[in-house]
């Protein structure tokens, strides 16, 4: 049981993501979210408190009556119930309603217990409310993802339940699960911020550290297969620059090279040889992608540290509008809700999970290529050349999936456009941002999920097996499982498909 306290870290998304822990609210946050919510009644009579006895956006110079003050709320849910697209997939909408429960356990936000009570049996009964893609525009918030989030909490709208769509009212039904009641400002504290946007980008690190971890064993085992020379790897030379990512990068692999047969010092093979020849047979230098691979993946090691830091620090604030002070008695009004910071973040991960395929793209074409790698047949083709094909025909797919990636790079954090009778003149996209990135890093596994059936297939033509490190042993032992050494062609999709669930579910 996960115990929620105001604290959330990436270790408690994945316990309950991954490991399906249960969670409860802390007892001192369940006592403060009942004073936040009997405070801010008490407070807002006889004043004008946005979202509570006023409009919404550009419509809040509006007064509402008393009498309509609840109808107001569901109004807003419904109106903006309005998502389109592919549904979020219930993985990345259990980390959205994770984050929101969290913020608003902080009691910062008015709610009623019971929103919170009800959100914590939703998420620990596996009961997953149907968000579409398209909508948000990040700015007070993910309004209209979270406006699908709190359908559900009135009982309307569909949810994912034992892997089938159904209508929510049925569901709760057959839970003997009671919607809430609106209130006071329940509708505008459920969709007033950045819950949908924080919660996939938290799952987007999780994945994203995963792949990077895939990364570093791939280009571990193509500096084997090559018998390159270990010192761009050394501690000398990568310490000689300051970014430590690079330096944790380059450890790593000297840590997983630590048992290799096959990495050859120059020291001994150069510095201490008499060479008469002019030219030079084997190369003194490897290429880029094989030798730069600290300087290009630590890069991606401190943006992928720095963003998890921002994201955290998101997902653990007040992010509505308006901000409930119970400590102070006041309430504050402002734009918590906007989504620039994980924008930003959504979009820094991007570029350098593109820039990870770009490189896992490289290498693969290193290892197809017989001219540049001098030691492979073309193709890495086991079988009869002219006749098999080898690895041929999935290069076009990583190449193809690879210039996807780049194009889906463009940055979202730019991409304002105002809307909402310009109400909202400055936007984040922060939910685009983080959905892209979704895609790039999936998309990154599969250029991945090749590269590495196609490592094996080199390990196997050169007989390689006993010879690389323990690390790449396991490597070649957990695609070999999944697909075989080949000389015929095979049909490649579904053990590119494989490979590709081995590595987004395995560490």
């Amino acid at each position: 049981m996960l115990k929620l306290n105001g604290g959330l870290s990436t270790e408690d998304f994945y316990k309950v993501l991954f490991n399906e822990s249960e969670v409860t609210l802390d007892d001192r946050l369940k006592e403060r979210v009942k004073f936040s919510f009997q405070f801010l009644k008490d407070f807002s009579e006889n004043k004008i408190i946005y979202g509570v006895n006023t409009g919404f956006g550009p419509m809040a110079q509006y007064k509402i009556k008393d009498e309509d003050r609840i109808k107001l709320q569901y109004n807003l849910i419904r109106s903006h119930a309005s998502g389109v697209g592919n549904p979020i997939s219930p993985l990345y909408v259990k980390a959205a309603m994770l984050a929101r429960l969290n913020t608003l356990g902080l009691g910062n936000s008015g709610v009623h217990p019971s929103v919170v009570e009800l959100m914590t049996a939703l998420i620990n009964r596996n009961i997953i409310p149907l968000i579409y893609e398209h909508g948000g525009v990040g700015a007070s918030g993910d309004l209209v993802q979270l406006a699908h989030l709190a359908l559900v909490l009135i009982g309307e709208g569909e949810v994912y339940y034992k892997g089938e769509l159904k209508k929510t009212a049925d569901v709760f039904k057959l839970e003997n699960l009671q919607p809430i009641k609106v209130e006071l400002r329940e509708g505008l504290a459920l969709m007033n911020g950045t819950s949908v946007m924080t919660g996939v980008g938290i799952v987007n690190v999780i994945y994203m550290r995963r792949l990077l971890g895939w990364m570093i064993k791939c280009s571990t085992a193509i500096n084997e297969i090559v018998e390159a020379y270990d010192d761009h790897l050394s501690a000398a030379l990568n310490e000689a620059k300051k970014h430590k990512g690079q330096q944790e990068i380059a450890r790593l692999m000297r840590e997983q090279l630590a048992d290799s047969t096959l990495i050859r010092s120059r020291e001994e093979f150069l510095y201490n040889a008499h060479v008469d020849s002019p030219v030079f047979k084997e190369k003194i230098q490897e290429y880029y992608s094989l030798r730069c691979v600290p300087q290009i993946l630590g890069p991606v090691l401190d943006t992928l540290n720095s963003v998890e830091k921002i994201l955290l620090e998101e997902v653990n604030s007040a992010n509505d509008n308006p901000i409930v002070d119970v400590d102070k008695q006041q309430v504050y009004h402002g734009g918590n809700f906007h989504g620039d910071y994980v924008s930003l973040e959504m979009d820094k991960l991007k570029l350098v999970s593109t820039k990870l395929s770009m490189l896992s793209e490289r290498q693969l074409n290193y290892l197809l290529n017989a001219k540049i790698n001098e030691i492979l047949p073309p193709f890495v083709n086991l079988g009869q050349l002219g006749l098999n094909f080898g690895m041929q025909g999935v290069q076009f797919t990583a190449t193809s999936t690879t210039a996807e990636n780049q194009t889906l790079s463009n940055p979202m954090y730019v991409h304002s456009i105002p809307n909402n009778n310009d109400n909202q003149d400055v936007v984040s996209m922060g939910t685009n941002a983080a959905l892209m990135t979704k895609k790039v890093i999936e998309n990154a596994f599969e250029v991945v999920a090749i590269e590495m059936i196609t490592i094996v297939q080199a390990i196997s033509y050169l007989g390689f097996e006993e010879r690389v490190s323990s690390t790449t042993k396991e490597l070649y032992e957990a695609v070999r499982a999944l697909v075989p050494a080949f000389k015929e062609d095979l049909i490649m999709y579904p053990y590119v498909g494989k490979v590709k669930h081995l590595i987004m579910e395995k560490n």
